[in-house]
Parts: C-alpha cells; sequence; structure tokens
C-alpha cells in the first residue's frame, strides 16, 4: 500500500524541525526568505530558545507532497543549521 505522503501530487502535511545558532550572520534571514517565498505552503511556525545561542524552529507545512520536500530540503541544506528534520503525515481526508 502507497502512503499518500509518498505520492509527489497528494496534498499532505509535514512538520520540519530545525535548530540553528540565532547568532550566525544573516542565516535566521535566509530561513525567513525561502519560508516567505513559499508562504502558501506554511500553515503556521515557532521559534523556541533553547540556550543563549542555540534555537529550534517548528514548521508546519501544507500542500504537495513534492513541494513539501522541496521546500525542506532548502531549508535543511541552508549553511549553518546545525540539525534538522521533516516528518510528513496525511492530512486525514482519505481516512475513514
Amino acid at each position: 500500500m502507497v502512503k499518500e505522503w509518498e505520492n509527489e501530487d497528494t496534498e499532505t502535511v509535514g512538520v520540519l524541525s530545525l535548530v540553528y545558532d540565532h547568532e550566525t550572520r544573516e542565516l535566521t534571514e535566509k530561513l525567513n526568505a525561502i519560508q516567505h517565498e513559499q508562504f502558501d505552503l506554511v500553515v503556521a511556525s515557532t521559534h523556541v530558545h533553547l540556550d543563549a545561542h542555540n534555537c529550534l524552529e517548528v514548521i508546519i507545512l501544507k500542500g504537495s507532497s513534492g513541494l513539501i520536500r522541496k521546500i525542506s530540503d532548502r531549508l535543511l541544506i541552508t549553511k549553518n543549521v546545525k540539525h534538522g528534520r521533516l516528518i510528513t503525515t496525511t492530512t486525514g481526508v482519505n481516512i475513514d
């Protein structure tokens, strides 16, 4: 059985977590710019201060699986992002 988030064209939900040092020059601006380019996919985001330097950003995305993976990959490979992970799941529409 193919899970709906494995089909690039199916609408799915993604939860992307990023950990980075907020003091890294222009990193926050780069991450925000990427999100603004795909504002229609970004449902919500939250920013948490983990300590004096490190921040956790959690971004909730909704759209086609392919586009969610594309924006997530761009954010994850941004220079100086320390760690990140994308979790994809169903919108629930096709579940009885």
